[in-house]
């Protein structure tokens, strides 16, 4: 069976983990309302330490944030952290601060012809200020929306120049590894490519080629799904459904697949679970933009419906993956074959416990799966599958309510991070390990804490009756994008 017949039918299997049932976006807002709290002293300090001489703050070592990594991927993590601030609390001098600093430091991001970050970076910030425009939430000016405009789509397009064409026409936008490395990850920083073309952008090639940013977009979907997440259709003889692998490498003589590898994860055949949480939320807001942007009849219907079929086989097999190997508050460990896993013992039927003396866990991880569940589950529900979309929904505020509360919320005045016990580069050792701990823990990460946010955020809009937040805005016709689902 081929991924575009497939037809997602919802399993009746039970998790790992414990889905708390019957709760609502509603039950967590005030929760939401107090991480939103904190979230305002943790910028302010963060803000009046920081030297942007550094680069980009990546993770904490002790409570105060540090720079280290191959690139500066998590600016628009910072700066975007204020403007989603002022979107849940409406303090303008959070979008002052993210303005400002957007217009003085993030150029250069724009035009990065070497990463595969466009989406992190430059969606967080320009994007965000654009939807924002876009919901009335700040003024309309049509020479700000003009050159928020520009810089989505100069930066889809750029993502998109970073192309490897593979076997079957298939292709995808490689890593900062190489022409020959596929990364799950950017599945998530996809979107920077899709907004370009929602704003009627192409990329330019030789001789004024034009270059179709939908067809790029759609490839490295499906180029993705294909090579990157695994079904258990014995592929392999580490086959498991929903399994994912960090990194794809391909033999770029002949276009052919060689195998999977890791860059961040235990190794290539075991499942880095921030990898697999990029997937869930990638897919899933994929999806989004999909069912909005080509309606039946739309022109283009036919074409993208086998992408649609494909994206969703892609995040409900990798979705009931994270279910099965999360702890039973829907924390992760960094990797489920993480060496030292057997001495936790039956760690997958109990809470998390981010102390053990064993392995780390990931809440970034956590933080980014949770939007993959909630958007999951309400595109389920405009496909009219109620159980499944009941089933994610309260998966995501499950580990929501988790993520909002100690020990994993900061409450420490002087910790710089929101979202404690994140983990970045378990084997390069990166990751500050305090005096008489055994394994990282206790810190935070840039991408943690601003997905932390965006899901507060999420939530705090379904709780208010406000209007659904999507990264595309609005559509071609002008009719709102961000309405209820």
């Amino acid at each position: 069976m081929s991924m575009a017949d497939f037809t997602f039918e919802f399993s009746e299997v039970g998790p790992t983990m414990k889905i708390n049932q019957g709760i609502t976006a509603k039950k967590l807002e005030k929760k939401a309302e107090n991480l939103f709290e904190l979230s305002a002293r943790k910028i302010r300090l963060l803000e009046k330490r920081w030297d942007p001489d550094k680069g980009a703050p990546v993770f904490t070592a002790a409570g105060k944030y540090v720079s280290r990594g191959w690139t500066d991927w998590t600016q628009g993590f910072q700066f975007g952290s204020a403007l989603l601030q002022f979107d849940a609390t409406g303090e303008s001098s959070f979008l002052d601060l993210g303005r400002s600093k957007i217009v003085k430091h993030m150029a250069h991001h724009v035009s990065n012809t070497g990463v595969h970050d466009h989406g992190f970076n430059n969606v967080s910030t320009y994007g965000n200020l654009w939807r924002l425009m876009l919901e009335d939430k700040i003024p309309h000016n049509d020479w700000e929306r003009t050159f928020y405009e520009m810089a989505l789509k100069v930066s889809g397009a750029v993502q998109a120049s970073r192309w490897s064409a593979v076997g079957d026409g298939q292709g995808f936008i490689y890593s900062f590894n190489g022409p020959h490395s596929l990364f799950v990850d950017t599945i998530r920083s996809l979107r920077s490519l899709a907004l370009a073309y929602h704003l009627n952008h192409s990329l330019m090639g030789e001789g004024d080629q034009k270059i179709s940013l939908l067809e790029r977009f759609i490839r490295h979907g499906t180029t993705t799904a294909e090579y990157n997440i695994f079904y258990g259709e014995q592929r392999d003889a580490y086959d498991e459904s929903g399994r994912t692998a960090h990194e794809t490498i391909f033999n770029m003589n002949d276009g052919s697949y060689r195998c999977p590898g890791t860059q961040q994860g235990y190794s290539p055949f075991s499942t880095w679970t921030r990898g697999l949480a990029w997937a869930i939320l990638g897919y899933a807001e994929q999806l989004e933009f999909l069912r909005f942007e080509f309606p039946a009849g739309h022109k283009d219907y036919s074409t993208v419906n086998a992408a649609r079929k494909t994206f969703l086989k892609a995040a409900t097999v990798t979705a009931e993956f994270y279910l099965k190997h999360s702890c039973a508050d829907g924390i992760p460990v960094w990797d489920t074959g993480a060496p030292n896993l057997e001495r936790l013992g039956a760690y997958l039927t109990k809470p998390s416990d981010p102390f053990n003396h064993w392995e780390p866990l990931d809440s970034s991880a956590a933080a980014i799966a949770a939007q993959g569940f909630i958007r999951l589950g309400n595109y389920l529900s405009s496909e009219k599958n109620s159980a499944a979309a009941r089933k994610y929904r309260e998966a995501g505020f499950t580990i929501a309510n988790t993520l909002f509360q100690e020990p994993y919320l900061s409450t420490e005045a002087a910790h710089e991070g929101l979202i404690l016990h994140s983990v970045y580069h378990r084997p390069k050792g990166w990751d500050y390990v305090a005096r008489g701990q055994k394994i990282p823990n206790g810190e935070s990460s840039m991408w943690g804490d601003y997905h932390a946010r965006e899901l507060a955020l999420l939530i705090l809009r379904e709780a208010r009756g406000e209007n659904y937040p999507c990264f595309f805005g609005v559509a071609r016709d002008g009719r709102s994008r961000t309405e209820k689902m």
